[in-house]
C-alpha cells in the first residue's frame, strides 16, 4: 500500500492566513504585523541608502586645508547620528505604545463568553473538550468547531512540554505549558474554516501538529455539539462488528470510541473518527484509505509519533475499515 501524502483542503488558504484576519481578536494584531512590517521595510531602505553613500564617498587624507573641511564632515556625520538616535528611540518607543494598547484589546472578549472550551496539548495532537447539551464534557481531537458572531474562551494547557496555540486569523499566539492553564480568546465573523499550528518547537513532528477551527452558524453549531455528545453508533452489520473486535484488541488501549469497549486516554477520542476533515493533527485528508494507511505507516508518515504501525491481514484491515466509516 503506498503512504499516503499530506493533502491542503482545497477551500481555505494557509499563505493568506496571517495577512488577513477573520475576528476581533486577530483584527488589532493584524493591523499592528502591517505597521510594524512597513517601520522595518522603512529602516531597512535608510540603512541601505546610509550604506550606499558612505560606499561612494572618497577617503581624503587629513592635511593643511583639508583639515577644516574634514572637521565639518565630522561634525554632520555626528548630526546626523544624534537625529537618526532621536528619531529611532521615538519609532520604537512609538512601537512599544502601540503593542501594549494591542495587548490589552485582545486580552478580554467584549462580552462574555458564549462557549469555553478546554484544548490540551500531546506530541503531537491536540485534544479538544467540549461539555455537551446535557452537560458532560466530551473530547475530539485536531479540530475545533466554533459558533460565528459570539466570544469562545479556550483554556490551553499542555501534557508534555511547552507548546503555543495560534491560529493566525482569527488570534495571536497563546503558550500551553505543563502544569498551568492560559487562556486565549477566538471569535469568528462569518463561517469558515481557519488553520492553526503549534508555534513553539516542541519536537520531530512540531511541523505536522496542526488543528482546524471551524466556524458554524449558531444553529449549525448547536446540531454538531449534540451530535458528537452521542456516544458511537452501533455496528451496522457482521463486517463491521469484526471491524469494532479488531479495534478493541489493536487500538483500545490508547483510543476511546464511546459506546464501544474502547476507553483508552493516550491517544485522539475516536467517537466521531469519520466525520472530520483531516487526521494525523492536519497531516493527511481524512478519506477511508488514508485512515488505514496511517493505521498500517503511522511511523513513515510521522516518524517519532507515539502511533505505531498495525500489522493486519487483509481481511482485518478490511473489517476495520467497515467499522470506522461508521463513526460518523
Amino acid at each position: 500500500m503506498p503512504l499516503a501524502q499530506a493533502q491542503a483542503p482545497g477551500d481555505i488558504t494557509p499563505l493568506a492566513y496571517f495577512l488577513h484576519s477573520a475576528g476581533p481578536a486577530a483584527a488589532p494584531v493584524r493591523v499592528l504585523d502591517w505597521a510594524l512590517t512597513a517601520l522595518c521595510v522603512v529602516v531597512c531602505i535608510v540603512i541601505a541608502a546610509l550604506l550606499l553613500i558612505a560606499m561612494r564617498r572618497k577617503r581624503r587624507d587629513i592635511s593643511g586645508d583639508d583639515l577644516s573641511a574634514n572637521e565639518t564632515a565630522n561634525g554632520v556625520a555626528n548630526r546626523i547620528v544624534i537625529i537618526g538616535t532621536a528619531i529611532s528611540t521615538v519609532l520604537l518607543l512609538g512601537a512599544l505604545v502601540a503593542m501594549l494598547r494591542v495587548l490589552a484589546a485582545v486580552a478580554e472578549p467584549p462580552s462574555d463568553p458564549a462557549l469555553t472550551i478546554t484544548v490540551t496539548a500531546y506530541d503531537w495532537w491536540w485534544k479538544v473538550t467540549y461539555t455537551g447539551p446535557s452537560g458532560q464534557p466530551f473530547n475530539t481531537a485536531n479540530e475545533i468547531r466554533i459558533p460565528t458572531g459570539e466570544p469562545v474562551q479556550v483554556r490551553l494547557q499542555s501534557a508534555d512540554v511547552i507548546h503555543a496555540f495560534w491560529v493566525p486569523a482569527l488570534a495571536g499566539k497563546t503558550q500551553a505549558i505543563p502544569g498551568q492553564v492560559n487562556r486565549q480568546w477566538l471569535q469568528a465573523d462569518r463561517p469558515g474554516i481557519w488553520r492553526g499550528q503549534c508555534t513553539q518547537f516542541c519536537g520531530a513532528q512540531h511541523a505536522h501538529m496542526a488543528m482546524e477551527v471551524i466556524a458554524q452558524s449558531p444553529g449549525d453549531f448547536a446540531r454538531w455539539l449534540s451530535a458528537q455528545a452521542q456516544p458511537a453508533a452501533a455496528p451496522p452489520n457482521a463486517g463491521a462488528q469484526r471491524g469494532e473486535q479488531v479495534f478493541a484488541t489493536h487500538c483500545a488501549a490508547c483510543h476511546t470510541v464511546r459506546g464501544s469497549q474502547s476507553n483508552g486516554a493516550q491517544g485522539p477520542d475516536l467517537t466521531h473518527l469519520a466525520s472530520r476533515r483531516l487526521i494525523a493533527a492536519g497531516t493527511l485528508a481524512n478519506t477511508p484509505a488514508n485512515r488505514l494507511d496511517w493505521v498500517a505507516h503511522a511511523q513513515a508518515i510521522k516518524p517519532e509519533s507515539l502511533m505505531p504501525n498495525i500489522a493486519l491481514t487483509p481481511a482485518e484491515a478490511r473489517d476495520l475499515g467497515a467499522w470506522m466509516d461508521t463513526l460518523q
